[in-house]
């Protein structure tokens, strides 16, 4: 079973910018839709980017603009790049599949907290 590791967050002013990284402990990338997503407190889990094997991204309108998602295949990691943090985009973020039903045991998450 592949374990997802998240890691690169932390508390960042507003307008600050921090890079995700989510480390698979085996093959990802032959899952055509991977994806980081985000939950806020009282809030349901939110998929705020993907990425194909092909390399097409596609972002939450939310984010646009702001994240990047990228992945390194030789290394089974998944990385998302957000700038210009705002105060909303505080929440745990995760990586994960975005097929519900190829979907590995969720990681512990990376928190992001952004002040203002």
């Amino acid at each position: 079973q592949v374990q997802l590791v998240e890691s690169g967050g932390g508390l960042v002013q507003a307008g600050g910018s921090l890079r995700l990284s989510c480390a698979a402990s085996g093959s990802i990338f032959s899952i055509n839709g991977l994806g980081w997503y985000r939950q806020a407190p009282g809030k349901a889990r939110e998929l705020v980017a993907s990425i194909t094997r092909g390399g097409t991204t596609i972002y939450a309108d939310s984010v646009k603009g702001r994240f990047t998602i990228s992945g390194d295949n030789a290394k089974n990691t998944v990385y998302l790049q957000m700038n210009s943090l705002k105060p909303e985009d505080t929440a745990v973020y995760y990586c994960n599949s975005i097929h519900a039903s190829l979907r590995f045991a969720w990681g512990q998450g990376t928190q992001v907290t952004v002040s203002s």
